[in-house]
């Protein structure tokens, strides 16, 4: 149909003609309401967006030179975050010359991603860039375990016994008070 009859058959009606596929000999066009169509367009892109799972990248800090207990609360944040659902960056930072000790970072990476296996999949290996060195951690849709560092009961609280005996605890100020 020639594009004048096109545009006469649509001004009757009271609606738009729309290029539906302008790379098509001859273009493909329809007789619609434009509004209805970039209405419709904007609720299939919404619904798009609200499926499509976005990933936050939290970040774990850690030095080439940590002792056992740091690195077991940094390890027990990555596994908290990565239960969350979101992606985490191992950084190792290095200081003035423990840049020639970069063997020492990989390794502390390593066993990150070995201690993180349970929760995680390495999405990028180890690299050196300046003076850090960094790795990223994609949780796994289902774990293959129980977290490492992360117990599943809460911790208990001591100040329960001592309300379960007071008189314990009123002797206890007497024999601090004559003393």
């Amino acid at each position: 149909m020639p594009t004048e009859n096109a545009l006469a058959l649509a001004r009757q009606r009271g609606l738009d003609l729309i290029e539906v596929s302008p790379t098509a000999v001859p273009p493909v066009c329809r007789i619609s309401d434009y509004g209805r169509l970039k209405y419709e367009q904007a609720k299939k892109d919404k619904d798009a967006r609200k499926k499509q799972r976005g990933f936050e990248l939290k970040e774990v800090k850690l030095r080439p030179k940590i002792e056992t207990h740091d690195y077991e609360v940094k390890a027990r944040m990555a596994e908290r975050l990565l239960m969350d659902g979101g992606k985490v960056k191992v950084t190792i930072m290095f200081r003035g010359r423990e840049i020639t000790y970069t063997g020492f970072g990989r390794r502390l990476l390593d066993r990150m991603a070995e201690d993180m296996s349970p929760l995680a999949t390495v999405e990028r290996e180890p690299r050196l860039e300046g003076k850090n060195m960094f790795m990223i951690l994609a949780p796994r849709q289902v774990p293959l375990g129980p977290p490492k560092f992360t117990s599943a009961h809460p911790p208990k609280h001591h100040h329960d016994d001592v309300e379960a005996h007071p008189e314990e605890q009123q002797s206890a100020i007497g024999s601090a008070s004559s003393a």
